[in-house]
């Protein structure tokens, strides 16, 4: 048996103390600050940044427990590029993940904005979302949108963009083209005409389905389904609505549509109008007798798909008159006498809209 010195397990008891004292604080500084801590804390990395001025602008942001610990897992890692940008880091994450995150590089923009276009809405109320969220203002919004050279440019570029949108009638040439949805902006210096691109592309994906049908006649589906957007609620009420609409225009009857009165006067839909607003004439009223047999002359607001979809595949049926009481419930019927008679019906119970 050979022989083995008293000290060599003593020694050996010193290593194993160390590697797990050294593994023990690896593990410590590498941990995430505050593991619970999952708020955002913005951190900008400046152009040309070393790895120590790095790992400072970490420490002191609270992401990192150590500069020397970040500094020695880049160098062992050989982490070759660790890109500039304004970042989002949370206290929870852990060394690996900043790291990670670092030599991935951000997308984050701390200037993007966010719009949001609602369905039924109408240009005007487009313009002041992009007043309000960008450095531009509501009367260049609007001037840019009536611009005749400009929207020739845009209907070259669009198929469902043609000439009918620039009836001297028409209050708003791209009133109902400019698809409802939420998009995102580099900044509030976005330009007006970049704002306009997103939300028409955005119309022709929502269209593309459609486009063999449509392209027959877009200007009259897209007016028909901005009508029916704001009369009914769902998709399926609203086929049945333009059913009854095709029914009253095949039978030289006017539309009788109020939504589109409201719009040829330009009010809101908050009270009910008179009897002399209601016969009021211009081209989007389709109350006045001077609109029987007619649509108006161009959409009223911008259009949900389903509305769209109503539009070009509405139900057949055999109504010419519909009413909706103030929870939203639509009822149809075929005769005037039935009509009125519903909507004494509906008053007497309390449920009239106004």
């Amino acid at each position: 048996m050979k022989w083995k010195p008293k000290f060599v397990p003593f020694l050996l008891l010193i290593l194993a103390i160390l590697l797990i004292g050294i593994g023990g604080t690896f593990f410590y500084l590498s941990s995430p600050v505050d593991s619970k801590d999952t708020k955002e804390i913005e951190v900008v990395i400046p152009s040309g940044s070393s790895t120590t001025q790095i790992g400072k602008i970490l420490k002191e942001n609270h992401i990192i427990r150590s500069e020397n610990m970040f500094k020695l897992v880049v160098k062992v890692q050989k982490v070759s590029s660790l890109k500039a940008s304004t970042y989002l880091f949370k206290k929870s994450m852990n060394l690996q993940e900043v790291i990670a995150s670092l030599e991935k590089g951000s997308t984050y923009n701390p200037n993007q904005i966010q719009l949001t276009f609602k369905e039924g809405e109408r240009i005007t109320d487009y313009a002041k979302v992009i007043a309000n969220g960008t450095n531009h203002t509501y009367e260049e919004v609007i001037a840019l949108m009536k611009d005749t050279t400009y929207l020739q440019t845009l209907i070259a570029k669009y198929w469902f963009l043609t000439d009918s949108i620039l009836n001297p009638n028409i209050y708003y040439p791209l009133e109902g083209y400019l698809a409802p949805e939420t998009h995102f902006f580099d900044s509030k210096d976005v330009s007006i005409e970049s704002i306009i691109d997103t939300l028409l592309k955005q119309t022709e994906k929502n269209l593309f389905p459609y486009k063999d049908l449509m392209s027959k006649d877009v200007h009259y589906y897209m007016t028909m389904a901005s009508i029916a957007e704001l009369e009914g609620t769902t998709t399926e009420n609203r086929k049945m609505i333009v059913g009854i609409f095709e029914n009253r225009l095949s039978s030289s009857m006017n539309m009788g549509s109020d939504v589109t009165t409201y719009y040829g006067l330009q009010k809101d839909m908050k009270r009910d109008l008179t009897t002399e607003e209601f016969a009021s004439v211009n081209a989007y009223n389709t109350r006045s007798t001077t609109m029987i047999g007619k649509m108006p002359v161009g959409p009223i607001c911008n259009p949900s798909v389903s509305s769209i979809e109503a539009s070009v595949s509405p139900t057949k049926n055999d109504y010419f008159f519909f009413v909706a009481d103030k929870h939203g419930k639509i009822y149809y019927t075929k005769t005037n006498q039935e009509h009125n008679q519903k909507v004494q019906e509906i008053k007497a119970a309390g449920n009239w809209i106004w």
